[in-house]
């Protein structure tokens, strides 16, 4: 897609996460092609447009999520399309994984999509339209060791998507999950080198994302043409 087309012209866009790695990316492309943006992070905004709107919360506390539509309501009355990207991550062997890093994870990657989500439906059921857009992984399919609860969150979230996707149809919102493979970003440096390598040394295309592998897919899910298509879940790199 090019910046010139403006195909998100008159769009307003809700990214979480979006301070860095994936979400800034994504964040960042719906501004180049047209669209207003909303960023939910726990940090302080790294995006500086005319057009971005940042709200510092952290989107595993759902009081934080509601309080947080609250105000973008202030800033916009509609959202059109939502990308759940916000994660965190801690690998661990399941014996020695610490619960309260395990909570995190089950709070932030998938509880926190849920009431994203859940909030923004309500402000799609106005128009009844919208797009929501779940980050998945590749960990749900390959099931990595260290990974137990990483890989359980990302699954949630397609069967998260794949259920609202059933209640969302009559409002014409569709409900889709893009779990995307190994890409070089602040959460993957977390991780042994060597662990990776053999990770992406294993798919069927044995490469490492680049950010149009995943803002290609983005586009066709967040497109006007795609209102069939929901329940979906797109693994990247031959992951399935």
């Amino acid at each position: 897609m090019t910046q010139g087309a403006k195909v998100y012209s008159g769009k307003f866009a809700l990214v979480t996460g979006s301070r860095r790695g994936v979400g800034r990316l994504i964040a960042e492309h719906f501004l180049a092609n047209g669209a207003r943006v909303a960023g939910f992070a726990r940090g302080q905004a790294t995006i500086e447009h005319p057009d971005y709107f940042h709200f510092q919360v952290d989107v595993g506390d759902s009081q934080a999520v509601q309080k947080a539509f609250t105000a973008l309501k202030k800033v916009n009355d509609s959202v059109q399309i939502v990308v759940n990207n916000a994660a965190v991550l801690t690998s661990q062997y399941a014996m020695i994984m610490p619960p309260a890093a395990a909570q995190a994870m089950l709070n932030t990657n998938l509880m926190g999509s849920f009431m994203v989500s859940r909030e923004a439906s309500k402000m799609m059921r106005k128009a009844k339209w919208g797009r929501i857009i779940n980050i998945g992984s590749m960990a749900a399919s390959l099931e990595p060791v260290g990974d137990s609860i990483y890989a359980a969150c990302k699954a949630g979230l397609s069967s998260l998507a794949n259920v609202m996707a059933r209640e969302l149809a009559p409002l014409n919102v569709t409900c889709n999950t893009l779990a995307v493979s190994a890409i070089k970003t602040d959460m993957l440096d977390q991780l042994p080198p060597d662990k990776i390598a053999a990770v992406v040394a294993s798919l069927p295309i044995p490469r490492f994302a680049e950010p149009d592998d995943i803002l290609n897919v983005l586009d066709f899910l967040a497109s006007e043409r795609s209102s069939y298509i929901t329940a979906q879940t797109i693994y990247l790199g031959g992951v399935h």
